[in-house]
C-alpha cells in the first residue's frame, strides 16, 4: 500500500522528513509545496481541493484552471493519478456530470465515491474505473464511526470477490490511519496527520518525545508507514 502524506506541512525542512523518498499528496487548493513532492518523493498524487474549497465556504464552479495544473503534473513520471473534481454536497447526478466534463485519460484520473451514495454508483465506478477513491461523508462522515464500518462492509460486498480480494483499486481519502487500512484492501490512503499534529506541544509530552518538528513529521511517519496493510477484507470490525 503506498502512503501518501499531505502537504503543506510547516516548515519545509519538516515536510522533506514526511515526504523524502516516500509519497506525498498535492492539494490544488495548497499547491505551493508541489516543488517539494517533485523533487524528493518516489511519487505523488494530486487532489482537486474540493472539500478545502467546500469547507471555506467557497465552492468551486469552474474547473479549468484545476486541469491544467493537473495536465502539467501529469509530465512528471512520478505523478501517479489526480482525482477527478466532486461536488461535496452534491448529488450523484452532480458527481456524473463532473466525470464526463474530465479531460483526463481514466488510465490516470480516479473517481470519488461518497459513502453516503447508492451502492449502484460505486459499482458503476468499480466497473469503469482501474481506481477509485473512497470519501467519507454525509451520515458516513466520522471515519471509524461504527456506522461508518458498516457502510464499509456493504461497500466491501461490492468490491471484493468471496474471498475478500479488491476487484479494483482503492484510494482511502483521509484514511492514511493504521487502524483503518490494516483492515480495509487499500491500494494507497491519504491524510494530513502529520501536518496538522507536528506543531502541538500538548501531544508531545515526556522525557523522550522529540522536541522539533522534523523528528516529530519522522517518527509519526514510521510509525504509520511501519503497520501492516491489510490485503483482503475479512469481515465486520465495527
Amino acid at each position: 500500500m503506498i502512503h501518501y502524506h499531505g502537504l503543506p506541512i510547516t516548515p519545509a525542512t519538516a515536510a522533506l522528513e514526511a515526504v523524502k523518498q516516500g509519497h506525498a499528496f498535492v492539494s490544488y487548493a495548497h499547491k505551493q509545496q508541489l516543488g517539494v513532492a517533485i523533487e524528493v518523493c518516489q511519487s505523488f498524487a494530486v487532489d482537486n481541493g474540493a472539500f478545502s474549497a467546500w469547507k471555506s465556504g467557497k465552492p468551486v464552479k469552474d474547473w479549468t484552471s484545476f486541469y491544467d495544473f493537473a495536465s502539467e503534473c501529469m509530465k512528471h513520471p512520478h505523478c501517479d493519478f489526480i482525482v477527478i473534481p466532486d461536488v461535496i454536497d452534491g448529488g450523484e447526478e452532480d458527481n456524473d456530470a463532473l466525470l464526463k466534463e474530465c479531460p483526463i485519460n481514466k488510465s490516470f484520473a480516479v473517481p470519488v465515491y461518497h459513502m453516503h451514495e447508492s451502492l449502484d454508483r460505486l459499482q458503476r465506478l468499480a466497473s469503469d474505473y482501474s481506481r477509485i477513491a473512497l470519501g467519507s461523508s454525509g451520515e458516513f462522515a466520522n471515519v471509524g464511526s461504527v456506522n461508518w464500518w458498516q457502510r464499509i462492509s456493504e461497500m466491501m460486498k461490492i468490491v471484493c470477490d468471496a474471498d475478500g480480494r479488491p476487484l479494483v483499486k482503492m484510494h482511502g481519502l483521509r484514511m492514511l490511519n493504521p487502524k483503518i487500512f490494516s483492515k480495509v484492501p487499500l491500494s494507497s490512503a491519504d491524510s494530513t496527520n502529520i501536518g496538522r499534529n507536528i506543531g502541538i506541544d500538548q501531544k508531545w509530552k515526556g522525557t523522550y518525545s522529540p522536541p522539533t518538528k522534523e523528528m516529530r513529521a519522522a517518527v509519526m511517519r514510521s510509525r504509520i508507514e511501519s503497520v501492516k496493510p491489510a490485503r483482503f477484507w475479512v469481515g465486520e470490525f465495527a
